[in-house]
């Protein structure tokens, strides 16, 4: 599984990232996570406002922060 956390940076997208690994280790899934901060390759995604959360090339979140529990959700509907 390929995890992108799409962003400048920011600590918003920090927390995305980090609540995107604790979603990982709580599933127990294999993934890759990702930081994408070039502003072409995530508006190439389609999303006007960051952070965003992309899970095997699909935008699952953006412009806010999805707790661990969500995105727990999220990974096992992936």
């Amino acid at each position: 599984m390929r995890i992108e956390i799409l962003g400048s940076g920011c600590p918003n997208c920090q927390r995305l990232e980090q609540h995107a690994r604790e979603a990982i280790a709580t599933t127990g899934v294999e993934a890759e996570v990702v930081k994408i901060t070039d502003d072409a390759r995530i508006a190439g995604y389609g999303i006007l406002s960051t952070p965003g959360l992309v899970v095997d090339g699909t935008v699952v979140s953006y412009g806010r922060v999805p707790s661990a529990d969500e995105i727990v959700t999220l990974l096992r509907q992936a």
